[in-house]
């Protein structure tokens, strides 16, 4: 059975320590959906606000002009990491490739109508078509490999936009309680930056 989960890299979560944040895992990804625990979603939050260069030594010092300032300068928010996919009948796991950030996980829509959108690198996802089968590897040449239909994989897809969704809730909930000046601004622009519920 092949599952997928939306992944953040957590590296520029390290010594964050502006509101509380969760140990990180070994693989240093977190999967975002709506069973994380606040610390796991203060983590998630630390990551935004590190790798977009938002300034913030505590809390209660943020307002919605930081927001929105950043966004009228760099106009938009990006995440490090993407879709995660695994096979848990053999094991093999294919991770998102280094800058192919999560707000690009809708690019794998493209690849359900036959295309091989570049996916990243180091590692370097690698797709090849065989008909209605996708078969995915980690890099080009790998013999491990994941084999899913079109089908499924626009399962999979909607599977993710869930969790995401699910992970916006979360954090609107983490957002009332730990940055309310901004609260409304954050989650909207996660929304809108990460592409979750929008609708094609």
């Amino acid at each position: 059975m092949v599952i997928v989960d939306a992944v953040l890299e957590t590296y520029d979560a390290d010594g964050f320590t502006a509101w509380p944040i969760a140990q990180p895992s070994n693989d240093r990804l977190l999967a975002l959906s709506g069973l994380l625990s606040p610390a796991e979603v203060g983590t998630a939050m630390a990551v935004i606000f590190s790798y977009n260069g938002i300034p913030v030594t505590h809390a209660t010092n943020l307002t919605g002009a930081h927001l929105e300032q950043h966004l009228a300068e760099a106009e938009g928010l990006i995440a490090p990491g993407g879709l995660r996919f695994r096979d848990n009948t053999t094991g093999v796991t294919i991770a998102p490739g280094c800058c192919f950030g999560l707000e690009n996980w809708r690019d794998w829509w493209d690849v359900i109508g036959g295309q091989e959108p570049w996916l990243g690198h180091d590692p370097t996802p690698h797709i090849t078509h065989l008909g209605n089968v996708i078969q995915l590897r980690q890099h080009d040449g790998d013999s491990s490999s994941i084999e899913i239909t079109r089908g499924e994989l626009a399962s999979l897809l909607a599977t993710a936009r869930q969790h995401l969704t699910d992970f916006l809730n979360l954090a609107r909930q983490w957002a009332t309680a730990t940055t309310p000046a901004l609260a409304d601004g954050l989650i909207s622009a996660l929304d809108q930056y990460l592409l979750i519920t929008m609708t094609e």
